[in-house]
């Protein structure tokens, strides 16, 4: 009997998928889809930005399996890049796509060229694509102040293009502000919106609380750590465990705030409710910290990035809340994916990212116990190698410290010996690297060597030179899967397709009952 109710289903099944037509499918798959969003967006999640200024971005395809590799299933997008909105198609990673400030005048000016953009860069892909938010500019009412009166405008045209297609509750609209639309931070019960945006804020946030959308802000406590050294502990913003005494305490609620990031995003919750707005959940769209600065930023250090992220992880992954709201734990976007190499100066800007451009990581983030977010956390499996495009005298005197005043085991790159070929200085100096580093214990700062060194998953062993470390079994190298080598994995793994075009859809559909059938009968 339950074999029989089986194949009733399986039928049923493949009558429907090819039978039923497509628009019914789209309409069915999008109620499904509504109702797995509103059940996983009640858990807090940290995605990553990525920024395009970077020289050989992967392509797409690669991208988008990158993304999978490392377990990232939250990105936001500063356009609405077309190649990567078709890439993501049906691989349940949930992206934010974004209005640039240049498109505000247009969008916010003619509810027609408002819908031809919801229609171009959404109803085009979703939802194949998870598209979950537009993200209206970014920092306008700081940045471009004089679009100020376009942004809400903008915003409700972007909507009412969502109402017509039905997909307003799907997602959502909104607009990243910078940390600075609020003053008097700390104590967070005293913060306040900058009184000249209230014309602005006011109608917004009622915007925001009748739609059910978020208040995006981009927080950073390295910058309020910069800029108020000696007043705010480093060990207050990059997360770090404190004792009572160190802890900051508001005075008027004697809440007690154990970072910087709790303490911003409290703020922004005070200055809602300063405004009568109580319901519209903070979303951090942007938070980070840079891993190399010029020397008027001796705090951007990769030890410090490491940190930060690495306790940012944690903390949102725990569902930690604020002191001011346990109940909510507020999601984050990490600034960033990419070093944005292309990026002017100063240095910081170009040394956000957790990754470099060819997708090896800066420094390994620390967050094991946190679910499987991020899998380059492979600090069993890692080592210092030159990095590419680095001249060889650069790399010599590099080279030539390893060997000598920090006591690396050069033997091995000695003439004759098993690591002496290629012989040349780029190669040599990689093995030193990494005879230093793994001697050291593998700490992020003993991976740099004046810049010229990174940290790599990929085993840089070759043939009969074996680097100091690589794990040996048996005289074999242990295969290691390098969560970092993409290009190679995308490409290996395909998937055979059917295609209609080769293939009828009562062909496919008799396949499957001649598969399904002989298996659950024999059940």
């Amino acid at each position: 009997m339950a074999n029989s109710k089986l194949i009733t289903f399986v039928i049923t099944f493949v009558f429907f998928y090819f039978a039923v037509p497509s628009t019914a499918k789209s309409s069915t798959l999008v109620g499904e889809i509504k109702q797995q969003s509103q059940q996983e967006d009640r858990e807090p999640f940290v995605g990553v930005n990525i920024g395009t200024d970077v020289s050989n971005l992967l392509s797409a395809t690669d991208l988008v399996s990158f993304l999978q590799v490392q377990k990232i299933s939250h990105i936001r997008l500063y356009d609405a890049n077309p190649d990567i909105l078709k890439a993501l198609a049906k691989t349940k990673i949930r992206v934010i796509i974004s209005v640039p400030n240049n498109q505000l005048l247009a969008i916010g000016s003619s509810n027609t060229t408002a819908a031809s953009w919801i229609g171009r860069n959404v109803l085009a892909y979703y939802p194949e694509t998870l598209i979950t938010a537009i993200a209206v500019g970014d920092e306008v009412l700081t940045t471009v102040p004089s679009s100020a009166p376009l942004l809400l405008p903008a915003i409700q045209s972007l909507y009412s293009a969502l109402v017509a297609a039905n997909l307003h509750t799907q997602i959502k609209v909104s607009t990243p502000h910078a940390a600075s639309i609020i003053l008097d931070t700390f104590p967070p019960s005293q913060a306040f919106f900058n009184q000249s945006l209230t014309s602005v804020m006011v109608p917004l946030l009622q915007f925001l609380s009748r739609t059910g959308s978020p208040l995006m802000m981009n927080l950073y406590p390295y910058y309020v750590f910069m800029e108020n050294k000696g007043v705010v502990p480093l060990d207050n913003s990059l997360f770090k465990p404190l004792t009572p005494s160190k802890e900051m305490v508001d005075p008027n609620t004697l809440l007690h705030y154990t970072n910087v990031l709790d303490a911003m995003i409290d703020a922004a919750y005070v200055s809602m409710k300063n405004l009568n707005v109580t319901d519209v959940v903070v979303l951090v769209t942007e938070s980070g910290w840079p891993s190399k600065g010029d020397s008027k930023e001796p705090y951007a250090t990769i030890d410090n990035a490491d940190t930060y992220n690495s306790n940012l992880i944690k903390h949102v992954l725990d569902h930690s809340g604020t002191p001011l709201h346990p109940e909510i734990t507020s999601s984050v976007y990490i600034y960033e994916l990419f070093n944005e190499d292309l990026r002017s100066p100063p240095v910081s800007e170009a040394n956000w990212g957790l990754f470099y451009s060819n997708s090896t990581p800066v420094y390994l983030l620390h967050v094991s116990g946190s679910g499987t977010f991020l899998a380059n956390d492979t600090t069993n499996q890692t080592y210092c190698i030159a990095m590419d495009g680095v001249d060889s005298k650069t790399l010599q005197a590099a080279l030539d410290w390893a060997c000598g005043p920090g006591r690396a085991n050069c033997s091995e790159i000695q003439p004759g010996e098993d690591c002496y070929q290629p012989n040349n200085v780029k190669s040599h100096a990689s093995y030193a690297f990494d005879s230093y580093y793994q001697k050291e214990g593998r700490p992020p700062g003993s991976c740099d060597f004046k810049g010229v060194a990174m940290i790599t998953t990929t085993d840089p062993s070759h043939g009969s030179c074996v680097f100091p470390g690589s794990k040996k079994v048996s005289n074999k190298t242990r295969t290691v899967v390098n969560s970092t080598d993409v290009s190679g994995a995308a490409e290996r793994l395909k998937f055979i397709t059917f295609k209609s075009s080769q293939i009828s859809a009562t062909t496919i559909a008799a396949f499957c009952i001649l598969v399904f059938i002989p298996f659950v009968t024999t059940r």
